[in-house]
């Protein structure tokens, strides 16, 4: 009987401890939720692999999986291939055209983990560069497969007004080929 009552007071303790910690975590989770500001992002990615200036360009090549790593009408290799690592850093704009006003820049690098070289794991990070967002980033991952309409990737987090941002980016191609690159679409829909 003495060890009961003497388990008692140990246990009442704890349990006071464990209600005040839950009505704690459920005051500042209230707070959290008060203070979250939903943004979303619209900008065009201008992906450039050829020409006088490119933006994206293969820094180690992969080596296709497939029966044939070479073209059948001109025996080139294809333009992506399973293990390639490409880098880019291409200008984020308003609007399709190269002449738009630019927001931003999308700095990053991709790895080709399909053995045709059509999916991508994808690291980015958006910068902003203009209007109210200017100084801030977000952080971009996910898997990018190019033969899908909408790709989904996952933001990671961000730095400045985007600081502990989570949420989402649907990319899709505008006008692009795998082979010299062109626009990409990118809608961003942050909570921080």
């Amino acid at each position: 009987m003495a060890a009961s009552s003497s388990l008692s007071p140990s246990l009442l303790l704890g349990c006071s401890f464990l209600i005040a910690a839950a009505v704690l975590l459920r005051r500042h989770d209230s707070a959290a939720a008060a203070t979250t500001t939903t943004t979303h992002l619209h900008f065009y990615m201008h992906d450039a692999y050829t020409g006088p200036a490119p933006t994206a360009m293969r820094v180690v090549s992969g080596r296709s999986l497939l029966q044939s790593t070479t073209d059948i009408v001109d025996g080139s290799s294809p333009p992506r291939q399973f293990g390639d690592i490409v880098v880019l850093n291409n200008a984020l704009t308003e609007g399709p055209d190269a002449g738009s006003a630019r927001v931003g820049t999308a700095q990053g690098f991709g790895v080709r983990v399909s053995e045709g070289g059509l999916v991508t794991d994808l690291s980015m990070h958006l910068v902003m560069e203009a209007g109210e967002h200017r100084g801030s980033s977000v952080a971009i991952k996910g898997r990018i497969d190019v033969g899908v309409g909408v790709r989904e990737s996952v933001v990671v987090g961000g730095t400045g007004r985007f600081r502990l941002a989570r949420g989402y980016m649907a990319s899709s191609s505008y006008d692009y080929s795998l082979a010299a690159g062109g626009v990409v679409e990118i809608h961003v829909y942050l909570q921080h």
